[in-house]
């Protein structure tokens, strides 16, 4: 049975949050695009609410904590007119026009233009135990969870600026923190690096990959190889923090924008942020495989915004729909 949906053209939606989304929100709203953003019930903010210290991002010489960063930028997209939604995106038709976006609660809503902005994911070790004790010693999210560990032996897997960060703030409250690395050096810049070598919390486990995590109804043990020798030992820990990068969140996209098949980011046709389809632009970490800092993402969330306004006013078919639109589906 057909079913008769009236809803608003938006003149952009914003998919995804993080400094690419709310970057874009701040620059479309103060081009009076009265811009939409559905941010994701879970994981708005993207990967900075789960950063502790943000030194690098211009304009605080102090440092600010990543949440606290995310909050200054929502509320400056607020500030402008975003209109900002908890909400999940469920199914998307950028084929149609206008372009047709449903919520996980049933919702659809339209838009001439669309902005993908969903950042990556934490990506998992893929080991026996990992997703059975998920919540209950595994994680990965120090900021999250570090306080739960207190006076308890910790591990983290990594080896880049990230599992340092995990490492560092994890030492507030471990008893010891253990790092495992399959190299036998960091990955991680310089001055990340010399702080975790020089504090006394961390030892460091080189050459290394833990092969299975153990436990009953929460973590007891890693099963750790050399990968030089193929010995294995057991570390005795109560959690595991996995800081092994993450994945672009292209699920929602996968099967209609062109994906990059190197590191599975959406193509644009640089240097602008336009994808394979009219009016669909994307920007942050689901672009971006190599730079992935808060600062790029941004820039790429300004560009996006600019990229819309312009695509906007070269297609005024697109710009002058109807305000109101009947479906039948």
């Amino acid at each position: 049975m057909a079913d008769n949906l009236t809803s608003d053209v938006h003149d952009v939606v914003i998919i995804g949050s993080g400094p690419a989304g709310y970057t874009a929100a701040i620059y479309a709203s103060r081009a009076n695009l009265e811009p939409v953003m559905f941010t994701s019930s879970v994981q708005a903010g993207g990967e900075l609410m789960n950063t502790t210290d943000v030194e690098n991002f211009p304009g605080f010489p102090d440092g600010i904590m990543g949440p606290e960063l995310m909050g200054h930028l929502e509320a400056q997209a607020r500030k402008f007119g975003t209109d900002v939604q908890y909400e999940d995106v469920v199914e998307v038709d950028l084929q149609a026009e206008p372009k047709r976006i449903t919520l996980a609660n049933g919702s659809k809503h339209y838009a001439r233009s669309v902005i993908i902005a969903t950042g990556s994911q934490y990506r998992e070790l893929g080991l026996p135990g990992e997703s059975a004790l998920t919540g209950k010693g595994v994680s990965w999210c120090a900021t999250c969870d570090g306080f739960f560990f207190r006076d308890q032996p910790l591990a983290v897997v990594g080896g880049g600026d990230s599992a340092m960060e995990e490492a560092l703030f994890l030492t507030k409250f471990a008893s010891q923190v253990f790092v495992i690395h399959r190299r036998d050096e960091l990955r991680a810049s310089q001055i990340m690096a010399d702080r975790a070598l020089a504090n006394e919390k961390i030892s460091f486990i080189w050459d290394s990959a833990v092969e299975a995590i153990k436990g009953q109804d929460k973590v007891e043990s890693l099963d750790i190889r050399n990968l030089k020798t193929g010995e294995v030992n057991t570390l005795d820990v109560n959690g595991v923090f996995i800081a092994i990068g993450s994945d672009p969140r292209t699920d929602l996209v996968k099967d209609a924008l062109d994906i990059d098949a190197t590191d599975g980011t959406i193509k644009v046709q640089e240097p602008s942020t336009a994808t394979n389809i009219p009016g669909v632009f994307a920007a942050g970490d689901v672009v971006d495989g190599k730079y992935r800092q808060a600062i790029t993402a941004a820039g790429m969330g300004a560009k996006a915004a600019i990229d819309v306004e312009d695509y906007l006013a070269a297609n005024p078919a697109a710009s002058n729909r109807p305000a109101l639109l009947t479906e039948g589906s």
